[in-house]
């Protein structure tokens, strides 16, 4: 009897214990959120993942302070501007092949992240770029300020020097007679604009959703003298997949993108370009670390859940390329870090994840419902456990001509029907990074090609594509003996 009894009593005491440590993790999660998000900065810009000649110290420090996704992907776009749909994508955990017109309107039937948090009684700030309707805008943000409308600052209108902004609305209206030009740089204006909100009576007294929607390091690529002296295009390694032009075309040759160099592409002009990215890369931390100290001085560090991710990646010189509008890796992989409560230390995630996947994350991590219009996948399994993944494969889109599919084995396949011609490539990304060698030509590869077609056959399936690839064996048949042929 008495052995019985000592036995009830340590399993009483572990269910104590196992109850209390439930409700303890329940409270370590922050009651804020702040998102900075980054436009155009490849997944290949950060000092502490693999890259050396860029300097980005307070990126290497979230890098050490949280989480990082290192297959994080831009599902892709179906014309040049595919921040358009990240960003929408990112706010509303949607897909994007159910983004009407690819998000540049967003329907009241497509609830947001920010619009849902109101409802729990949050304030919701935004500063920077907003690349959808002015409608949306309203219902998604109570308070804000500096809010540019638009893709990219043109030169011609001020450039990233002297921004068009406005002041926030609480009308919605936002008449463009009450823009107006900043003499502050874009990145330093939306920087400070979010450290005066995070410093404010507001942001301590009432939770907040904090959205810094940067337009670094998107061209114009005119960073600050300062941080355009850290690089000398002299001494800027060309990457590994440099080429003077594309292979072939890709469906999207003559993009806005792809017409700021001249062709072909010189190894002088590309290192500039890089060199000028890398600077506009530099800027964008500098302005990070600003943020990130002005969260700490509050002291709101302990309970703000903190996101870092980039709009889409960047080719500089890749492959022929200039920009995004592709389906290769430097354009589709961004980066994507979280830090705050609850969220693991210095660890890093390989499994395959989409900027999408952020908003049902932060739904289970406050623990309040997700409406029925989100797609995405929550990555609190990958938050609970690092070395769990909740995805086996990524599907991307670009254009209605270019499809692709990535496995864990390493394989990638791109698919392209460009005016009739059709394309395929099939890359190993684990021993071929920067997809310089196509396998599809190999007889030994055929078996491998067909079965990664009808995978992504299905994933176009799950994922709403209309896009008819049987027709006429879309992308089967490969005609391009390897790359750079």
């Amino acid at each position: 009897m008495r052995r019985y009894y000592s036995y009830s009593w340590i399993i009483c005491l572990f269910a104590l214990i196992n109850s209390a440590y439930a409700q303890t993790s329940k409270t370590k999660r922050a009651k804020n959120v702040l998102i900075v998000y980054s436009d155009d900065q490849s997944f290949a810009t950060i000092h502490a993942l693999g890259n050396k000649q860029i300097k980005t110290p307070n990126l290497d420090k979230l890098v050490a302070r949280g989480l990082t996704f290192t297959q994080a992907h831009v599902m892709g776009g179906h014309q040049g501007a595919v921040c358009v749909p990240s960003r929408v994508m990112l706010l509303t955990g949607r897909y994007v092949n159910r983004l009407p017109g690819d998000g540049g309107t967003i329907p009241d039937s497509l609830t947001g992240l920010p619009e849902v948090l109101q409802t729990k009684g949050y304030t919701t700030f935004h500063t920077g770029k907003w690349h959808s309707d002015k409608a949306s805008h309203h219902r998604f943000f109570n308070n804000g300020g500096h809010i540019f409308f638009g893709g990219m600052h043109f030169e011609n209108k001020g450039g990233q020097f002297h921004p068009t902004v406005n002041n926030f609305d609480p009308t919605g209206e936002y008449d463009p007679k009450n823009s107006w030009k900043s003499d502050t740089f874009s990145t330093e204006l939306y920087a400070g604009t979010a450290i005066q909100f995070l410093s404010s009576k507001k942001a301590k007294e009432q939770p907040f959703f904090c959205y810094v929607a940067l337009t670094s390091p998107h061209d114009p690529r005119t960073p600050p003298t300062k941080y355009d002296a850290w690089y000398n295009p002299d001494t800027i390694n060309l990457p590994p997949n440099f080429l003077p032009a594309h292979p072939f075309d890709n469906g999207d040759l003559a993009v806005r993108d792809e017409m700021l160099l001249p062709h072909p592409r010189t190894e002088a002009a590309v290192k500039k370009e890089i060199a000028h990215y890398y600077g506009m890369v530099s800027e964008l931390d500098a302005q990070l670390g600003r943020i990130l100290a002005a969260l700490d001085a509050a002291g709101l560090a302990n309970e703000t859940l903190i996101v870092f991710a980039g709009d889409n990646g960047l080719a500089v010189g890749q492959h022929g390329l200039l920009g995004k509008q592709n389906l290769y890796e430097h354009s589709i992989r961004v980066p994507l870090i979280m830090a705050g409560p609850s969220i693991p230390v210095n660890k890093k995630n390989n499994g395959f994840t989409y900027l999408s996947d952020i908003t049902p994350t932060i739904y289970e991590y406050l623990h309040i419902e997700r409406p029925s219009s989100v797609e995405a996948k929550s990555l609190m399994p990958s938050i609970k456990n690092p070395g769990a993944n909740i995805r086996t494969q990524i599907y991307n889109v670009y254009g209605h001509w270019s499809r692709s599919i990535k496995t864990p084995d390493g394989f990638k396949l791109i698919v392209y029907n460009v005016k009739g011609v059709l394309t395929t490539q099939l890359f190993d990304v684990h021993k071929d990074p920067y997809e310089t060698n196509n396998l599809a030509a190999e007889p030994a590869m055929q078996e491998k090609i067909t079965s990664m077609r009808a995978a992504l056959k299905k994933e176009m399936l799950d994922k709403h594509d209309n896009l008819n690839i049987d027709l006429p064996d879309w992308g089967r048949l490969p005609n391009q003996k390897s790359f750079g042929s």
